[in-house]
Formats: structure tokens, sequence, C-alpha cells
């Protein structure tokens, strides 16, 4: 699942940040000039919403999204806690308002609660042979026992499993480092590639020179 961050207080969003790139792709900006930009080049599943921000209000962006059609979810995340101001937000399009402070937990589960919504309910297993992956936990099983991946390796392999068989490119695979926010440089993704084989067998990867690689379902 790929989340799109829309938060400009700095302290909050890092906080943010470290809590749901642990358990989702993500993307997060500052300002709504940013956020119309990476929405615009990116397929995100669900947007987290702050509403005061340096170059306006978040509810116009809502409303910009909705006029357009766009039914992709948002969770408000706003410290604008009046009975009215909820109800605007609501009203505006927004799939679920969150007042500050919150909990993380709370974060969590409404963010589980809408991507199902999203899906049209719990999302099915995805499997390659042996491997299995759960989108809604996040988690991968070989031979019906769990993984202990890092979160760049599930990411990477979450990639992978969704095009089992087919060559997925060195350039998709480094996007979707940058958007966990890993440091790539040139050996980043076969370090993280020589991860996962160590865990799954070196058969299960592999490497199609000058393009990228392939996952085969074992």
């Amino acid at each position: 699942m790929y989340l799109l961050l829309v938060e400009d207080d700095l302290n909050l969003g890092k906080s943010l940040h470290k809590l749901l790139q642990e358990r989702f792709r993500l993307d997060w900006v500052r300002t709504l000039a940013a956020a119309r930009q990476r929405f615009a080049a990116a397929g995100h599943d669900l947007v987290l919403l702050d509403l005061g921000l340096p170059d306006g209000d978040g509810l116009q962006w809502l409303g910009e999204l909705r006029a357009a059609g766009c039914r992709t979810p948002v969770l408000i995340l706003s410290a604008r806690d009046r009975l009215d101001e909820r109800v605007q937000g609501l009203d505006s399009g927004a799939d679920d308002y969150l007042v500050k402070p919150f909990e993380a937990e709370e974060l969590l589960a409404r963010i589980r609660a809408l991507l199902r919504r999203g899906s049209g309910g719990a999302q099915p297993l995805i499997e390659a042979g042996a491997l299995s992956y759960d989108p809604e936990t996040q988690q991968f099983h070989l031979d019906d026992l769990p993984l202990g991946l890092s979160p760049q390796e599930r990411g990477l392999l979450a990639v992978l499993i969704r095009a089992a068989g087919r060559t997925v490119s060195r350039e998709r695979l480094l996007l979707q480092l940058y958007g966990l926010g890993e440091g790539v440089d040139s050996n980043t993704l076969e370090v993280r590639i020589h991860g996962l084989r160590r865990q799954l067998g070196k058969e299960r990867i592999e490497t199609v020179r000058g393009l990228g690689y392939r996952l085969v379902p074992l």
C-alpha cells in the first residue's frame, strides 16, 4: 500500500514518517503544491491530509480532488477539533477525520479500515509457489513459516510478488526504495536483493541482465 502524508509540522512529520514507513510505502510532503505534484505523479492508495498548510488549506485541495472524480480515501489529520470543523471536513469529501494529538495505534487502525474499505473488504493473499503475502498485514510466509524481513526488504518483495514470473525493472525497484526513505546508492538495491535471497533461496529471485529482477514461483 502506497500512502501520501501531507503534513507541514516537521516534528510530527518525522514521527509519522518513522511510524508509517515501517508498514507502508510512503511519500511525505509539506505543502499543497508538493502534494498536488506528487499525487499526480504516483498512484497512492490513501492520503493523510493536514489542513493548515503554508500555501493554503488542505480542504481546498480535497475539494479539487473530489470535483475531479478522485475516489482515493482521504484521512484528515487536524488540530481543528470543533464539531462544525469536523463536519465541514467530512462534508468536503474526507473519508475520516482524526483530531490531533492522537495515538499511533488509533491512526494505524483507521488507516487499515480505510484501506479495507477502498479495496472492497479484506484483501486476498498473493501467492507465488510456496511464498505468500498478506497485503493487509504486510507479512510474508514461506512454506507457511513467517519471514523476518526489514521494511525495505518487505517493500521490494511486495513489488516482486505482485509481478511474479515477470521482470521488474531496476528503476521500479529503486523507486520503491526511495519511497521507503532508503538512502539509495549504486549498491543499495543489490544489497537488499542479496538479503532477500538469503531468506528465500537464490533460485527464487533471478537477475535479468540489463533489465532487473524476476521472482520465480517455486
